[in-house]
């Protein structure tokens, strides 16, 4: 039934909540999981632009750096049960970045976890996970985390 199986995480304990229920989806239907972390560009406000410049691009490369090394600690795991796993860090906004890949991926299920942090319609899930809800078509799979874990 899935593929090929995006995991958007964003380097917490709480979204890895979603990892033993995409392992076990994973086995199941003997798919492909995507792990991705999508890095928001970091901007530096600076009187000389070209200094701002600089240091905007580093520290977003250093945001990457970090984020390729957290998935692929996550993708070592997955490697170890058997299970294919490959890592994608994106640039850019992220509602928009996740959707982006999971179609570039041919991604038939997005699974994640919600936060469940912010405005009213954000209680139940979370600011990413309601973005994405509302843009997404395709199966998206939502697991709640209470804080908890």
């Amino acid at each position: 039934m899935y593929k090929n199986i995006l995991v958007p995480l964003d380097g917490s304990k709480r979204a890895e909540v979603i990892l033993s229920h995409v392992e076990q989806l994973a086995r199941l239907f003997q798919a492909k999981v995507v792990l991705l972390q999508v890095v928001e560009p970091v901007y530096v406000d600076s009187e000389l632009p070209e200094t701002a410049m600089g240091l905007s691009q580093e520290l977003t490369r250093q945001k990457a750096d970090e984020a390729a090394s957290y998935l692929a600690g996550c993708q070592g795991v997955f490697r170890e049960k058997g299970i294919q796993a490959v890592t994608r860090v994106e640039l850019g906004p992220v509602v928009g970045t996740i959707i982006r890949v999971a179609e570039r991926e041919g991604s038939d299920l997005i699974a994640m976890t919600s936060h469940g942090r912010g405005g009213l319609a954000r209680v139940f899930y979370g600011s990413v996970t309601a973005g994405i809800l509302q843009r997404v078509d395709r199966p998206l799979l939502i697991i709640r985390s209470t804080g908890n874990e």
